[in-house]
């Protein structure tokens, strides 16, 4: 059967698939995630095919050619344990190489019990980014006021905006934030102080409750006002936020709210660390892509 496979760029109906099937393995996607990264980088997305009928799939992300991110690998359960999986990932890898250029680096969000496959295709772990969900309303604590502005993102300079992003992410992201900040069913909110962008969030609703992602801020207290104010979006229900474990404060807050772990991964990457201000990252944006 792994002779029999045939791989090649999806059409626009097949990432509905991918990401119908996301939800079946539980990661919640976004209400309207296929739209938004079909936007961001219709070239992707991989689709892998048995008998014309498709079998698995994933994305392998290109931002300005300087860095990649794989996301998004699923293969039907029916056809697991077969080696097909392992071909679709080793060309992904191979074409996400072929996409970016030379030295350019490949971060991924990997499932725990898949690290030392990645492992074996040169990806090396940094962090885990994991999951929480938490309880609306959240019981405010008294000392979350501050000398500081929040604002719809549409109301702030684009190009602050994108500066101030690329601070937080390894390459600039201007396609993807465009359709991200403006996407249907979500809020975008900024932060600032003296007049400068300070941090940002977004918040989008998906299969079950509404996901938090980004949560970028230069400081705890920040990134605190900005989840407060997003969740209202929410209306009740579970409000879930992937935060970075090398962020001290970003866990902290985590605590201080009493969110509970849901779900977690490995972030890994192929080539070097990039130097970002993990400091900032509260919430990481996706695990799909990055």
């Amino acid at each position: 059967m792994k002779d029999t496979m045939t791989i090649r760029n999806m059409q626009r109906p097949e990432v509905d698939v991918l990401v119908h099937w996301a939800a079946q393995e539980g990661w919640n996607p976004g209400l309207h995630d296929a739209e938004t990264f079909w936007q961001t980088d219709s070239k992707a997305f991989i689709a892998a095919l048995v008998q014309d009928k498709m079998i698995g799939g994933g994305a392998i992300t290109s931002y300005e050619g300087i860095y990649g991110f794989m996301g998004f690998f699923i293969v039907k359960p029916e056809y697991r344990g077969l080696g097909l999986g392992r071909k679709l990932w080793y060309f992904r890898r191979q074409r996400m190489l072929e996409r970016l250029s030379p030295g350019a680096s490949v971060g991924l969000d990997a499932a725990f019990q898949m690290q030392d496959f990645y492992g074996e295709g040169g990806f090396k772990f940094s962090h885990r980014n994991l999951r929480f969900s938490m309880a609306v309303p959240l019981k405010v604590a008294s000392n979350s006021s501050g000398n500081f502005e929040i604002l719809p993102l549409a109301e702030i300079p684009f190009d602050q905006l994108l500066q101030y992003d690329m601070t937080c992410f390894p390459a600039g992201r201007e396609k993807f934030l465009r359709t991200w900040l403006n996407q249907e069913g979500a809020q975008a909110l900024g932060v600032l102080q003296s007049g400068t962008l300070k941090g940002y969030g977004v918040i989008r609703r998906c299969g079950e409750g509404c996901k938090v992602g980004p949560l970028f801020a230069n400081n705890g207290q920040l990134a605190e006002a900005l989840l407060i104010k997003l969740i209202k979006f929410s209306s009740g229900g579970a409000v879930f936020l992937d935060v970075p474990e090398n962020n001290q404060e970003a866990m902290a807050l985590v605590k201080k709210y009493n969110m509970k772990e849901v779900f977690g991964c490995a972030r890994m990457y192929l080539g070097s660390k990039p130097d970002i201000a993990h400091e900032r990252i509260f919430g990481v944006t996706t695990f799909e892509l990055g």
